[in-house]
């Protein structure tokens, strides 16, 4: 943490926007000062991600101002607010992954030789914020190539890359190891240094302690506090956020793990280097965890499973029969469904509304010739909007303007509309506030309860070791370990983790 600067860079002043029949933000206020990190906290839909997309004009505010360096301005849209030194480093990384690395960080702004892009000054350049950022990443990389982690890297040298004075980091660590949570921390510390001003946005409580100068709070739209990071606890942050005491991170376990649904013998992947003779079984109504450093292939076998990713050798019995999840299609007859970690880029529609998102992995069974059943339609999405509890003024609402905790839960009522008996859920609670994660727990454990077989992916071990009921420990693409949950600790697992 810095010694804070006394001048405000920042002050968005009694700032209120109105979406139909929804007060997203109410007479808030925020202030930043120059060379500070300020973290910005709140539950899903509090109003975080809304009042800084009025700060970079994403929205218009309906009331309110906001002043930069004392002056006041409101930015028409995302390029004004970079022209003027106001960069984001947004959750859901939207960058055209087609491209090379170097293309994505100058696009719209080329550096030109005559009428040509001049490559060799935009390699040069984006070479030199690389090396000052220590982020080693070839330039002409292609997007797609990189891993999340590391396009993560990418969108913050881009906001380097306009001399940003404030840069807002949103979930920034939510796809990182520890090491390159580190690596992030050190960054952030240049910057601030250079008297740049970090908003950071995130639910991880030790890193905001860890990281930041101040924290404001938001709740259901409203400012709450701003404090001195160095006066609070995780405790009273939590307070703070939800208006209540959370001593309970965890739901109480109420599923009982019965006869075995699914076998997995010896699944070995298509792909070299991936992962081989993974062996497993799964019993109807529990939880299984899979835990596993970066790069153990956790996700690989998820896919395998859906129909994703081949299969070299191996098989996949349920019920005792023996399945071949040749596609996603073939899953989703079988009995599988999945929920992926990349919520924005492979899990919704965000331009279109929660009904869409609710029917579309289940199509065929609203068919009435031509034409989908309206009321079918209309019931389903009701059931998705009830049982999950999903916060959201209409079924026609687009479900991207959905906090990420209820775009979590309209994706997992789509799959049980499929009517699984196998769940596969990818870091289900990535990017998710705290009170959402409770929600969502006590859905797995429900769904667990109701005999569902639920295998989860966590980069978060309090949560594997609050939810699961056995833990399956992958290492560099093999299985490491299956451990008892109740039994076992964070060192044993690490230590599995760790094996290969």
């Amino acid at each position: 943490m810095s010694e804070a600067s006394s001048t405000n860079l920042l002050e968005m002043i009694n700032l209120t926007k109105r979406f139909p029949g929804v007060i997203a933000l109410n007479n808030v206020s925020l202030k930043v000062k120059a060379g500070t990190v300020h973290a910005l906290m709140g539950e899903n839909g509090a109003g975080k991600s809304t009042l800084m997309k009025c700060l970079f004009g994403i929205y218009s505010m309906d009331e309110g101002k906001i002043l930069l360096d004392g002056k006041e301005v409101s930015f028409a849209n995302s390029k004004q607010a970079l022209e003027n030194g106001v960069s984001m480093v947004h959750q859901e990384l939207n960058q055209v992954r087609q491209q090379n690395v170097m293309d994505n960080i100058w696009l719209g702004r080329y550096p030109k030789k005559g009428i040509f892009i001049d490559e060799k000054k935009m390699y040069e350049e984006t070479s030199a914020i690389f090396k000052s950022l220590d982020i080693n990443i070839d330039p002409r990389s292609k997007v797609s190539s990189l891993s999340v982690s590391e396009m993560q890297m990418v969108e913050i040298a881009k906001a380097v890359s306009y001399h940003s004075k404030l840069i807002v980091m949103d979930e920034p660590t939510s796809s990182l190891t520890e090491k390159e949570v580190n690596h992030l921390f050190t960054i952030i510390k240049k910057l601030q240094s250079e008297n740049v001003a970090i908003i950071y946005i995130s639910h991880k409580m030790e890193e905001i302690l860890k990281i930041s100068d101040e924290v404001t709070i938001m709740r259901d739209g409203q400012y709450i506090a701003t404090k001195s990071a160095k006066e609070l606890t995780t405790d009273e942050i939590i307070k703070l956020m939800v208006g209540r005491d959370l001593s309970q991170r965890f739901p109480e376990k109420i599923n009982q793990p019965g006869e075995v649904t699914l076998r997995v013998k010896d699944l070995t992947a298509e792909t070299e280097g991936s992962f081989s003779t993974i062996n497993f079984e799964l019993r109807k109504g529990e939880i299984l965890g899979i835990a596993g450093l970066v790069g153990s292939k956790r996700t690989e076998v998820m896919e395998a499973l859906f129909g994703i990713r081949g299969l070299k050798s191996g098989s996949i019995e349920l019920n005792g029969k023996v399945v071949h999840n040749h596609s996603p299609q073939h899953a989703i007859k079988n009995g599988f469904a999945l929920v992926t970690e990349e919520r924005r880029t492979t899990g919704i529609y965000p331009q279109l509304s929660i009904s869409f998102n609710s029917i579309i992995a289940n199509l065929p069974q609203y068919r009435k010739g031509l034409f989908l059943s309206e009321s079918k339609v209309h019931d389903d999405t009701k059931w998705v909007i009830d049982s999950m509890k999903v916060k959201t003024p209409s079924q026609n609402t687009p479900i991207g303007s959905l906090s990420g905790g209820n775009q979590q839960k309209v994706i997992i009522g789509r799959w049980l509309l499929t009517k699984p008996e196998v769940l596969l859920l990818d870091e289900p609670t990535r990017g998710i506030d705290v009170g959402a994660k409770f929600e969502i727990y006590q859905l797995i454990n429900e769904l667990a309860a109701e005999g569902k077989g639920i295998i989860m992916i966590s980069s978060e071990m309090p949560e594997l070791l609050g939810v699961t009921d056995r833990i399956l420990v992958m290492s560099n693409g093999r299985a490491a370990g299956i451990v008892e949950t109740k039994t076992t600790t964070q060192e044993e697992i690490m230590r599995l983790a760790a094996l290969y």
